[in-house]
């Protein structure tokens, strides 16, 4: 149990902090490889939407249905589900769109910025889209932690998900406070910095949940877990493969991210 422990709080650590790479590639980068965003962006979503469609959800079903029986376990199944895909949906509709942090920007954004122009609204910008990041990260900690925890293997899959659609977070953050500051460091440490919420949001959640952790409550969380990520990909990961223009490459990316998934539950079964 300690050996798991460990492992959902490294994974979910991994997966926020990732916003740092996508800060790095902002500065390290001339020019933002769409193609390549698109793709990775897509393959997320395929992994996030039939993990949760096809072992997420069951698992908790059956966590369900062996407490409550047939009918009462599906039904709470399904209503844990989209209670989830609500919960998720309020954080989204209570960020400010301009601060949105799934709001496309790209490398090429930084400008020839050399001479930190003091710019406050774009300052503004970096840091309400830094704090976004932090709040809309929260349940997704939580999602990285508890599937990890409950099947490693899962976790890891997960892990990889959030951390590829976190990366053009980190981008989000980093143009927006370097061309306000110039400063390099500044900007990387604020994306950075913004990741820590998923790590954050696992240990709440352990703190919380785990002295009432039981087979109902367990289902109840991994449904709604399913229906974060569902949201997620649907609302966030999809549509910002396809502002990046490479619409067929975010369907390859999703289908491959499906077929990869799907042989790994083959394998691991």
């Amino acid at each position: 149990m300690t050996e798991n422990l460990l492992l959902a709080f490294g994974l979910t650590a991994f997966a926020g902090l990732s916003t740092g790479i996508g800060s790095v590639l902002a500065f390290f980068t001339k020019t933002t490889n769409t193609r390549f965003l698109s793709l990775a962006l897509g393959f997320s979503a395929g992994v996030m939407i039939y993990v949760s469609m096809i072992e997420i959800f069951f698992k908790a079903k059956e966590s369900l249905v062996e407490e409550l029986g047939a009918q009462q376990g599906y039904n709470l199944t399904v209503l844990a589900f989209f209670g989830g895909i609500l919960f998720i949906g309020l954080i989204d509709y209570m960020i400010p769109s301009g601060e949105n942090p799934h709001e496309v920007r790209k490398v090429e954004q930084l400008g020839n910025n050399k001479g930190g122009v003091k710019d406050i609204k774009l300052m503004k910008m970096g840091l309400f889209t830094a704090l976004a990041i932090a709040i809309h990260n929260f349940p997704e900690g939580l999602a990285t932690f508890m599937s990890a925890l409950n099947d490693p293997a899962l976790g890891v899959a997960i892990a990889m998900a959030i951390a590829i659609h976190n990366i053009p977070e980190g981008i989000a953050v980093s143009v927006p406070i370097y061309y306000a500051t110039g400063n390099k460091k500044k900007a990387f440490w604020h994306s950075f910095l913004s990741g820590l919420s998923e790590p954050v949001g696992a240990i709440i959640g352990y703190l919380i949940l785990m002295p009432f952790l039981s087979p109902l409550i367990f289902g109840i969380l991994f449904a709604a877990v399913a229906g974060i990520m569902v949201f997620i990909s649907l609302d966030e990961l999809l549509p910002a493969a396809r502002e990046y223009g490479k619409h067929h490459w975010s369907i390859y990316g999703m289908i491959a991210g499906m077929a990869i998934m799907a042989a790994s539950l083959l394998l691991f079964a």
